[in-house]
């Protein structure tokens, strides 16, 4: 057995007043002069520096850094005389609150819309009923134009949409590994998509351009609301006021996406500095969104929106009746030049009309 001894209980006596002395002592600890401000967790980070850093030549050349200060650099690349590029985050907060938000009001904004006019006005279909003739709209050469841009549009407009929105909608659903893959197989569609769309795009401009030209019977077509939102259809040629709209936007916007993609496809081609280069992506990404949403009026109206309009681009054929009420300065030129075009099918009864028995 161990006994204690006088010495042991003098030591374990000293120690317990040495720890009742230094607890207060360490409290009491300041940090030294050129010490470094801690920042709290979900702090503002102080923009510029506390006065005891000032003269501290370490501290002054992160200041720099973080402000975004342009250093030399012996290397070819200028822009690597910037560490941290500041403009940066307001770049992505705009992509994201302003394009991404207003971006998602266009788009559903554009499906509760049509979904509306559908429930209400329905399908619009052809008063006279069909006649049973068939008559040329538009030539092989022209749907093939027209498919080729409309696909690789619907192509860069669904994997442009997954770069906008999918970290936020398809992340937490996919996954971090099956998301990465369809971003990244999205990315190289839409690198290489944009290349069939600008082709598609030169052909349709070539072909319907003088089609597309303003006339005497828009402005009709315009007080009439295209015969949308009322009984019978305003004249027109073989493209109406409608449709040289959406020749115009799907044209001029066009270009400005092929242009920009282009800039971002290959940076620093076209331009020299990085701030130009986000205000490229901000350009390209409002306007894609924005073309995408107009785009499924045209869709709606070409396919469930409206019978035989889907014909045209199917089979480039037309009911020789449906082109009457749509498109009647077109057709009488048509007749004149081809004649009247035999039945080939059996005629049907329109909501309008009865169907005229063929002779």
């Amino acid at each position: 057995m161990i006994r204690p001894t006088l010495g042991g209980v003098l030591a374990a006596l000293a120690l317990v007043v040495l720890m009742a002395v230094s607890v207060p002592a360490l409290a009491d600890v300041r940090p030294p002069a050129d010490a470094a401000v801690a920042v709290t967790p979900g702090q503002d980070i102080p923009q510029s520096l506390p006065s005891n850093l000032k003269s501290n030549p370490a501290a002054q050349l992160w200041q720099g850094v973080g402000d975004g200060t342009v250093g030399r650099v012996s290397i070819p690349d200028p822009q690597a005389g910037r560490l941290i590029q500041t403009s940066g985050m307001e770049w992505l907060e705009f992509r994201s609150e302003v394009i991404g938000f207003w971006g998602m009001v266009a788009v559903l904004g554009m499906v509760t819309a049509l979904t509306a006019f559908f429930m209400i006005r329905g399908r619009i279909k052809i008063d006279s009923g069909r006649s049973g003739r068939l008559i040329q709209r538009f030539k092989r050469v022209e749907v093939v134009g027209h498919w080729l841009t409309a696909i690789s549009f619907l192509l860069l407009a669904l994997t442009g949409l997954v770069m906008l929105y999918g970290r936020d909608l398809l992340l937490p659903w996919m996954g971090p590994a099956i998301f990465a893959g369809v971003a990244e197989a999205g990315k190289y569609a839409h690198n290489f998509g944009g290349f069939a769309f600008m082709a598609g795009l030169v052909m349709i401009f070539v072909m319907w351009v003088r089609a597309n030209v303003w006339d005497r019977y828009d402005f009709n077509w315009i007080l009439k609301g295209g015969g949308l939102l009322s009984k019978g259809h305003p004249p027109a040629d073989k493209f109406n006021f409608g449709q040289k709209t959406v020749f115009w936007m799907v044209t001029l916007v066009g270009v400005a996406l092929s242009l920009s993609g282009l800039n971002l496809l290959m940076p620093f081609w076209f331009t020299s500095d990085i701030e130009t280069m986000q205000l490229v992506q901000l350009i390209h990404a409002g306007l894609g969104v924005g073309l995408f949403a107009l785009m499924l009026a045209h869709i709606y109206i070409g396919s469930v929106g409206m019978e035989s309009a889907f014909d045209a681009m199917s089979t480039g054929q037309v009911d020789i009746n449906w082109a009457r009420e749509h498109h009647s300065a077109w057709v009488e030129r048509y007749v004149a030049e081809h004649g009247e075009p035999p039945v080939t099918q059996p005629p049907t009864k329109g909501p309008g009309a009865s169907a005229q028995p063929a002779e």
